[in-house]
Order: structure tokens, then C-alpha cells, then sequence
């Protein structure tokens, strides 16, 4: 049996449901399955720790410095703290959708949801707007922490804080829609981490190391690069437009072949 196969009674009810109230109803099961597992929990607690612990190891040692610094923006910390704890958000996003093929559970979830299209915008949405969330909250705590451990030292503009925020958001919604992509595509959890750290980290520090010049472009079509730019300004030959753009691309392209597998083949492969 496919999991497209389901008994008469649940293609009489699918039928008789609009796909927005679909929608809304899958939504709602995967934001309760989400919050429900321990899982969640781990990744969150792992990149709560590591923005805010950073944000406060900065603070105290700029407060520490012989010279303090005299107003500047907290903001920067949210930014450095964001690369290596977006990792977590990515991880969780990969095992929200590898964890339903690896205990088979992808199979009665198309059996209540057998709109398959549904199912993955639900998955998508609610996993991508969940971490996204998180991660803004964490980069104001972050920030919050490096501003009360070095005061008088470091300020809070509201200007900045926006932009550092969206920046923030920006970066961490991408990044987990690629992930969600990811992980429709590959169904597998191992394979899944495995490429997007390689897209995300490994690749884009690698590459240009090397010193062959197509070797620096191609690291500069790789969505870690990207990732870079926006949030610590620092990779040459990078602007906001062309960060955006490959993010953009990266996540939309991985959710597209994410969609076709899964629109495609059997499910329970």
C-alpha cells in the first residue's frame, strides 16, 4: 500500500474540506507536533545557549577591557552569535521533516492530510515561521545580554537593533526553508545534516582557500555565503542584493525538488 491510499471515508472527508480550511487544520497538527516533541526542546535549549552565552561572554569582556568602548552597539554580538547558533535551528528543521521517513510516520500523516501539497506548505510555513521567531527573540537576548553585562559600555539604538533583527530574520528563515527542502528531498536525517552543513559552513570557507578563482565563485553561489555576508559584512565581492538573491534561490530551489519528490514518489520509500 502507497501512502496515497486511504480508506473511502477519508477521500470523502478530504473532499469535503476547503483547502484553505485544510490548510489552517494541518497547520495546527504540525504546530502541536512540533511543540510536542522533546527534540524541539534540545535545539532550541542548544541555540539559546550559545546566542545568549555569547552575548553575555562579549559584554563582560568588553566590560573587562582596560580601554571600555565608549556607545557602541550591542547589535554586533546578535550578528556574530547568530552564525554558529543558526546550526540548531537548521537541525531542527531537518529532523522536523526526516523524523516522519525515518519511524515511518510520513505515511499515516498523508493518510489524515492525503493533499499532499497541503502538508508540505504546512511543514514548510510552520517549521520555518517557528524557528524564525526563535532566532529573533534569541538575537534581542542576545544583544540585551552583551548590553546589561557591559553597561555603561555599549548602547542599544533602535535603528541598528531593526536592522541586525531583520538581518536576522532574513538569514534564519532561508536557511530553515532550505533545510525543510532538504529534507523532503533527501529523506534521510544523516545525508540531510551532512549537505546542508556542507552548503552552509564547510563549502564557503573551504573553497577560496584553495586560491583558484572559479573555486572563490562558486563558494560565492553558496547559500553559507550568503549567510555571511548579511550577517558579519565581511566576504569580499558579496552586496546585500546578491546575498539575498542566493538565499532566495538556494531555499526556493530546494523546495521545489523537496516538492516534486515528494508530489512524485511513494512516500513510504
Amino acid at each position: 500500500m502507497t501512502a496515497l491510499s486511504t480508506t473511502p471515508a477519508l477521500r470523502g472527508t478530504a473532499g469535503d474540506v476547503s483547502t484553505g480550511r485544510a490548510f489552517t487544520r494541518t497547520c495546527a497538527a504540525e504546530w502541536t507536533r512540533l511543540w510536542t516533541v522533546r527534540t524541539t526542546w534540545w535545539f532550541l535549549a542548544a541555540a539559546a545557549v550559545v546566542m545568549v552565552g555569547l552575548g553575555a561572554v562579549a559584554g563582560f569582556d568588553a566590560a573587562a577591557d582596560p580601554v571600555p568602548p565608549q556607545g557602541d552597539p550591542a547589535w554586533l554580538v546578535s550578528r556574530i552569535s547568530a552564525m554558529p547558533a543558526q546550526f540548531a535551528l537548521l537541525g531542527l528543521a531537518l529532523i522536523t521533516v526526516t523524523s516522519d521517513y525515518a519511524t515511518g510516520g510520513i505515511v499515516p500523516s498523508l493518510q489524515w492530510t492525503p493533499r499532499r501539497a497541503v502538508l508540505f506548505l504546512a511543514r514548510a510555513v510552520v517549521t520555518a515561521a517557528a524557528a524564525t521567531s526563535f532566532g529573533v527573540l534569541l538575537g534581542l537576548a542576545s544583544a540585551l545580554a552583551a548590553f546589561a553585562a557591559a553597561r555603561p559600555g555599549l548602547s542599544l539604538p533602535l535603528g541598528e537593533g531593526r536592522e541586525v533583527l531583520g538581518a536576522v530574520a532574513f538569514v534564519f528563515a532561508a536557511g530553515t526553508l532550505l533545510a525543510v527542502g532538504l529534507g523532503f528531498l533527501l529523506r534521510n536525517t544523516a545525508g540531510a545534516l551532512v549537505t546542508v552543513f556542507l552548503l552552509m559552513l564547510v563549502l564557503p570557507v573551504l573553497l577560496p582557500q584553495f586560491g583558484y578563482e572559479w573555486m572563490s565563485e562558486l563558494a560565492r553561489i553558496l547559500p553559507g555565503t550568503g549567510a555571511a555576508f548579511l550577517l558579519l559584512r565581511e566576504v569580499p565581492r558579496m552586496t546585500t542584493v546578491s546575498s539575498v538573491t542566493v538565499l532566495l534561490l538556494w531555499a526556493a530551489g530546494t523546495l521545489l525538488l523537496g516538492w516534486l519528490r515528494l508530489m512524485r514518489d511513494d512516500a513510504s520509500r
